[in-house]
């Protein structure tokens, strides 16, 4: 089957992760089924662009935002650039498409007053589960890294001698984050209270009390419950923290290819999603520093 082909492919050439591969299978399993159910196809290969229409409108109907019904179509034009290059098809459904029109989402990082309310006060409990939490909103925030790459961070990736951690990010490309004391002090403390368990972790970093990882849905928790005790900002997640630690250094004038390589981008053009925030800012000192602006 040409699905299993591709996901394949995607997998062990184009190395994709896990979370992608998965969320890719979702949505050509979907697309397959609408075709089954209302068309009675049971393969995708040769659909004309009619029927992807028809599942754009019926996905449009069930209230997805233009912004998801054209992530899901992006998958379906990945899907067909494949069998194109494979020579399975000749001309791919979806040439003509034009993606529909969604207005930029803006999300509002955390302020850095918010950030050090919550890891300067009081609100994680002291044992080992509070400092486990208070020790991942830490590295996120000091780092920059994905909610993944967290996860998978492996005990001997953490360098205390050159005060740095080896990330392995997408598609298996690892790079060097250097760590400010504020983290290293704290991956040291955590460090103390996991030697204490019972069956401690000794591949992943972050472990569960019972010793197992720490799973996607624990970190999302994690942020979400304490961000929501000191911010009243509508999202809360693990990339907020990303999108923060961007956006705070960007402010405080670091250099763009400097972001671009902590955060593991592969382009500059990634970045420049975190500089609108920084806006304001870059404005604020433009007029203090341009001889005209300071008249005005």
């Amino acid at each position: 089957m040409s699905i299993n082909r591709f996901l394949e492919y995607i997998t062990h050439e184009k190395k994709y992760s896990h979370h992608t591969c998965a969320a890719y299978q979702k949505n050509l399993t979907d697309f397959r089924d609408f075709c089954t159910e209302h068309y009675e196809l049971k393969e995708i290969e040769q659909v004309d662009y009619p029927l992807i229409r028809a599942w754009i409108i019926s996905l449009i109907e069930k209230k997805n935002t233009n912004r998801t019904v054209n992530r899901k179509i992006s998958v379906l034009r990945s899907y067909y650039k494949f069998l194109l290059r494979t020579e399975t098809i000749k001309i791919s459904p979806l040439k003509l498409h034009r993606p529909l029109k969604a207005s930029k989402k803006l999300n509002v990082p955390f302020s850095p007053e918010e950030v050090n309310r919550l890891l300067s006060g009081d609100l994680f409990p002291h044992d080992y589960l509070g400092i486990l939490q208070k020790t991942i909103i830490t590295l996120l925030y000091y780092t920059g890294i994905r909610r993944q790459e967290l996860i998978d961070l492996k005990c001997t990736a953490v360098d205390f001698e050159t005060n740095s951690i080896k990330v392995l990010g997408k598609r298996n490309k690892e790079r060097i984050i250097p760590l400010l004391l504020g983290a290293r002090d704290r991956l040291i403390e955590y460090l103390n209270y996991k030697k204490e368990l019972s069956a401690p972790n000794t591949f992943y970093f972050f472990c569960m009390p019972s010793g197992l990882k720490v799973s996607e849905g624990f970190v999302y928790e994690t942020v979400n419950h304490y961000f929501s005790i000191v911010s009243t900002k509508v999202k809360k997640s693990p990339h907020m923290l990303r999108h923060s630690f961007a956006t705070h250094l960007l402010n405080n004038g670091a250099d763009l290819n400097s972001v671009k390589e902590l955060l593991g981008h592969e382009s500059i053009a990634a970045t420049q999603v975190y500089t609108h925030s920084s806006l304001k800012r870059i404005q604020e000192i433009y007029s203090k520093a341009h001889p005209r602006g300071k008249k005005d």
